[in-house]
């Protein structure tokens, strides 16, 4: 699916969170992001859906879009738990 120049990354999500086999997790990404499932793996498509949602890309054109902060975006949008962003937002509440 192309990682992070397409929409691997998402569906790996889908499928490790949630025990989605690939298709479903591909299904359930593409609801998600408003796309037909054979544009998850259009370059050109999901460089703009990854700016326009903040949720990462090969050549940020955001610096607050990197990291952790792409990460919280992706849980949000995937309605999904990640241990990293978790840890993250329990150490900024102190």
């Amino acid at each position: 699916m192309g990682g992070i120049r397409t929409s691997g990354d998402l569906v790996a999500w889908m499928q490790l969170t949630r025990k989605m086999k690939i298709e479903q997790a591909k299904e359930y990404v593409a609801k998600k992001l408003n796309l037909n499932v054979r544009d998850l793996t259009n370059e050109a498509i999901m460089s703009t859906i990854r700016s326009e949602k903040g949720i990462g890309s090969v050549i940020p054109d955001h610096v607050e879009y990197m990291g952790i902060a792409a990460k919280s975006k992706i849980a949000k949008l995937l309605d999904v738990p990640i241990h990293s962003v978790n840890l993250y937002e329990k150490h900024l509440k102190g």
